[in-house]
């Protein structure tokens, strides 16, 4: 397997010099949010943390992420929480891009560093620390977990990118592939996290246009997306938001990989109100 690589933002602010014009877009269909919109200005910080700030790339709102949020976290040597998640249906999944942190989760004490990926269960009591000289950046999804009678929460999951093998998409060489990190056969989860790779010049050929809610982070490389009747050129550190049956289409622009960290909702029946109206698993 080639090298992983694995863009974070380090914050800063632009100079009085820089040209107001960009690529961030917002439309009622998807977002895009370019790399250079993430800067000190717009950090926020979490009670109970120490020494950490974040960018919060995706929140519930109407007409905007429906099912989740995601967070790019920001650790300092020392920092962390014993006390990172206040909701009780909430599940968690950690990416870590950069650095190493130490995560107490399931009784057990593991050190992530990139590439490393932990699941949380709803309810399942976890920490984080960064033990280390230099700060560690990573990825934090969070979905208020829907429960099905019958159906027992998913497992705690703690592996590295590193050592699972793609699954290749049919007909493609391998040259269109996704990492899973959950078992796409497991009922449980009711969220998927993968990493798309496509090699240099590799296309998704035809406008997706599904139910699935997908928040999207450019890893490594760069790419031109087909969003609703757009085409949109992104690049390592960009983060789109793309809205249930909003058309998606891209091509790898090279000269590298073009490779990505996905969610998506999935394995549930569709709620006939809202789900802000109703009891999880009632």
């Amino acid at each position: 397997m080639a090298e992983q690589a694995y863009y974070a933002p380090k914050g800063g602010n632009p100079p009085q010099s820089q040209l107001l014009t960009g690529r961030a877009v917002m439309t009622t269909a998807y977002a895009v949010m370019p790399r250079g919109v993430m800067q000190d200005i717009v950090t926020s910080r979490l009670p109970f943390w120490r020494d950490t700030r974040l960018w919060v790339i995706a929140r519930p709102l109407s007409g905007f992420a429906e099912t989740f949020s995601h967070y790019i976290v920001e650790v300092g040597p020392g920092g962390g929480s014993e006390r990172p998640e206040a909701d009780p249906l909430a599940e968690a999944a950690l990416f870590v891009a950069e650095g190493e942190i130490e995560l107490t989760l399931g009784g057990a004490v593991s050190r992530l560093g990139p590439g490393g990926f932990a699941y949380a269960p709803p309810g399942a009591a976890f920490s984080v620390r960064n033990a280390a000289d230099a700060p560690a950046r990573f990825h934090w999804i969070r979905k208020a977990y829907q429960a099905v009678e019958g159906l027992a929460p998913p497992d705690v999951i703690l592996c590295r990118e590193q050592d699972i093998a793609p699954s290749p998409m049919p007909g493609t060489d391998g040259r269109w592939a996704t990492t899973r990190f959950m078992d796409p056969d497991d009922l449980r989860h009711d969220m998927h996290i993968t990493i798309v790779s496509l090699e240099p010049g590799a296309v998704i050929p035809f406008a997706e246009t599904h139910v699935m809610e997908h928040g999207l982070y450019i890893l490594e490389g760069k790419g031109v997306y087909r969003l609703n009747q757009d085409w949109v050129e992104v690049e390592a550190g960009d983060y789109l938001w793309l809205r249930a049956f909003c058309p998606q289409a891209c091509y790898a622009g090279g000269p590298g990989r073009f490779r990505y960290l996905l969610y998506k909702d999935v394995n549930r029946h569709m709620p006939l109100v809202p789900l802000a109206g109703r009891a999880f698993g009632g």
